[in-house]
């Protein structure tokens, strides 16, 4: 959602639907250069009194940015003057609506180059922060703020975005300002693997969803979800967010992933830096009609498709979406599990053959007894506990086959260790954040974060 925008001096005109779907076409790549991307939220909270971090002020995020630009490798990013992105080499750094703090790592070859990278980020963004006294939570959610209380980051496409919410559902605000997630892109090397990587995900999400839920606390007590973040997206805005069912048709492909995109309506268009409201116009219409002299470019339509939120995403790779922010010592399980089976043709057929039977109704009915139930959701006569460990083995299996080791002579398989332990018992990161809320925290705040900040990892 925090994406850039694209000058749109060297747009180029649609004069054709084809060009659309060349679009994903045209990222197709041969397994060997198969690549994962990574992006991490975190939500960042005031030490002293665990209230949101504003954006503003001596320490707020934009000081947070600033100082992060002055003295690593970050090139500051402003709009209408103010520093609302971080620009590296390789990697981002972006924020959402309520200024959830989100790195857009490199794209790496392997899980041990996510690390290395997610870890120096760690490092640098803690040491500031206890500077500034931010403590970043291992939590999916703002476990204080309400809504009202959080300062929204001043870029326009937020003042786009926020009123059209409150017209089309009931949680999108909340959904803008204090939920965080970690999101694993995935490259294909043909329409029908596309498609496939788009079923499988789509298939697996009220599973992993269970398995990393961890968003049970907001404004400031348990709100009965494991994974509240995960509900509140079902509740955002029917046009762009929940599955796709025409995923599970044979018939399935890039045109009819075009089809779907081109009637939701839009966002914005922005011409000369100045940004225009669209969303009283699909796609569809905007190429056909136009808006005020305006002609539909292939940047729009890049646009357009980050603003699209299903569970598994296309744009030029595949984004899986359903994923509640991590503590750190399990941000790394998510692209690790994402690799071994969905990079590994017979751990990709195994994963499949979990959830094949199931269809779309009850994939979407299991999703949302997931977001409250987590391991305890049942599947039939199976335990989500019992078909989460059998995935983890399938995805350990694949990243044994893969053989890429670090340093210590350890494959990737190591970033699943936590993760089927934690699931081995039948709980998700959420059960351990309620265990201790209820217990050793005596539901305190402060207790809460610490408890639950980030460290730094090297």
């Amino acid at each position: 959602m925090s994406q850039f925008v694209p000058d749109d001096a060297v747009a180029v005109p649609i004069d054709r639907r084809e060009q659309l779907i060349e679009y994903f076409a045209e990222a197709v790549k041969p397994p060997d250069e198969w690549r994962i991307g990574t992006e991490y939220e975190k939500v960042a909270v005031c030490r002293e009194d665990a209230h949101a971090v504003p954006f503003s002020g001596p320490r707020g995020i934009e000081r947070l940015l600033s100082e992060l630009s002055q003295r690593f490798d970050w090139e500051p990013l402003r709009e209408q003057g103010r520093i609302v992105a971080l620009r590296g080499d390789e990697a981002s750094i972006t924020l959402e609506p309520g200024g959830q703090f989100e790195l857009s790592g490199e794209v790496c070859d392997s899980v041990h180059c996510a690390r290395a990278e997610f870890a120096a980020h760690i490092d640098e963004i803690v040491g500031i922060g206890d500077e500034l006294d931010i403590a970043f939570l291992g939590l999916g959610m703002q476990p204080l703020s309400r809504v009202a209380e959080i300062e929204v980051v001043p870029k326009r496409r937020y003042g786009i975005m926020g009123p059209y919410m409150d017209k089309v559902g009931t949680l999108g605000k909340r959904m803008m300002t204090q939920t965080a997630t970690v999101q694993v892109n995935m490259d294909y090397s043909s329409e029908a693997d596309a498609m496939m990587k788009l079923r499988l995900g789509m298939g697996l999400a009220p599973l992993i969803n269970a398995m990393t839920a961890n968003s049970p606390l907001c404004d400031g007590d348990l709100n009965g979800y494991v994974s509240y973040r995960g509900h509140i997206w079902s509740d955002t805005d029917p046009d762009r967010c929940g599955f796709l069912p025409f995923v599970f048709e044979d018939r399935a492909g890039f045109e009819r992933y075009t089809d779907y995109a081109l009637d939701v309506p839009m966002y914005f268009i922005v011409r000369d830096g100045e940004w225009y409201d669209m969303t009283e116009l699909t796609f569809r219409r905007f190429l056909e009609t136009g808006h005020q002299g305006h002609r539909a470019t292939m940047t729009d339509w890049d646009s357009h498709l980050t603003t699209l939120f299903p569970e598994m995403r296309m744009k030029r790779y595949i984004e899986m979406r359903s994923v509640d922010s991590q503590p750190p010592e399990l941000m790394l399980a998510v692209p690790a599990l994402v690799k071994g089976i969905f990079y590994e043709p017979d751990c990709f057929s195994a994963a499949w053959d979990l959830v094949k039977k199931w269809s779309f109704a009850e994939i979407v009915e299991l999703y949302s007894i997931a977001h409250r139930r987590g391991l305890h959701t049942r599947a039939g006569t199976t335990s989500f506990r019992d078909l989460a460990m059998e995935l983890l083995t399938i995805a350990r299996t694949g990243l044994e086959r893969h053989a890429v080791r670090n340093d210590r002579g350890d494959d990737e398989s190591v970033y699943l260790e936590r993760l089927t332990e934690l699931n081995g018992r039948g709980m998700c990161p959420a059960d351990v954040v309620i265990e201790k809320w209820k217990g050793e925290w005596n539901q305190h705040m402060q207790r809460l974060i610490e408890g639950s900040a980030y460290r730094a990892l090297t």
